[in-house]
């Protein structure tokens, strides 16, 4: 059985919208050393649309490194009902019944979604999500989309890793609670 993670930059007023804007300044080597180490525990990516189209807009241009050569290569499903073509190599749509797709995944592999917001609250709310990793600038927006926003339920979490990084960035590992 596999689990499913979530990665995201997020600020301390839980704002996940566009963290190329923020999270530069408070990043570091550790930053990359913890994103490498991330990866390189999954085998396959499930985003939402619109981090797949950032991504795909990005990643197949960079390559010669473990971490680019790693992601490019990863299998990745989109959740998304409007996406016409993933053109990304090995990419696949899912256009209905995710939660359902998403747990069949998740019987042999381990599952990372990358930011992704909407597609993250409803596999919290699916109860499929096994660890929540945050990479929490200390900043607040004020605004912007936030990544527990439209909770239609509580969910209990442990903390299983705290770390400071280099930048000054606080790196959570989250776990689902013990039912």
């Amino acid at each position: 059985m596999g689990k499913i993670t979530t990665i995201c930059f997020i600020t301390v007023d839980n704002v996940v919208e566009d963290p190329h804007l923020w999270s530069g300044t408070f990043q570091s080597e550790d930053t990359g050393e913890l994103n490498d180490e991330i990866v390189t525990e999954h085998d396959a990516m499930l985003l939402g649309r619109v981090t797949y189209e950032g991504f795909a807009a990005a990643w197949p241009q960079r390559s010669g490194d473990p971490f680019a050569d790693k992601f490019n290569a990863m299998p990745k499903y989109v959740v998304s009902s409007t996406l016409e073509n993933a053109e990304w190599n090995n990419s696949t749509i899912i256009a209905a019944d995710f939660e359902a797709r998403a747990a069949e995944l998740k019987q042999d592999q381990n599952l990372l979604v990358w930011g992704s917001p909407t597609l993250v609250q409803g596999l919290l709310d699916a109860g499929l999500v096994d660890e929540i990793v945050l990479l929490v600038s200390p900043i607040v927006r004020g605004e912007g989309i936030k990544l527990f926003g439209d909770a239609k339920q509580q969910h209990e979490l442990e903390v299983a890793e705290s770390r400071v990084l280099g930048g000054g960035m606080l790196a959570l590992r989250l776990t689902a609670a013990a039912a």
